[in-house]
C-alpha cells in the first residue's frame, strides 16, 4: 500500500522523464502486445461490437464528470 501519495508521484514523474520513448519502441511494443493477446485467443473479438454499450456509458461518464480540483493543502478526493 502507498502511504506517501506525493512521494510516489514524484518517483513516478522522475521515472516517466528518464524513461526514452521513441514512435519504433511504442509500436514494437504494440506488436508483442498483440501477438500476446492472439496466443490468449482474446483478439481479434469474435464480434466486434460486444461491450459497446458498456464502451459508450464509460465513455460518458469519464468524458461528463468533472470534480472540483483538490485544494492543495489537504488531502486528494478519491
Amino acid at each position: 500500500m502507498i502511504r506517501d501519495t506525493a512521494l510516489w508521484e514524484q518517483f513516478e514523474a522522475q521515472w516517466q522523464q528518464s524513461q526514452e520513448s521513441s514512435l519504433e519502441t511504442n509500436l514494437d511494443l504494440l506488436e508483442v502486445l498483440l501477438q500476446h493477446a492472439r496466443s490468449l485467443g482474446v483478439w481479434p473479438p469474435k464480434t466486434p461490437l460486444e461491450g459497446i454499450e458498456h464502451d459508450l456509458l464509460l465513455a460518458k461518464m469519464v468524458n461528463t464528470y468533472a470534480e472540483k480540483p483538490a485544494d492543495q493543502t489537504g488531502p486528494r478526493p478519491r
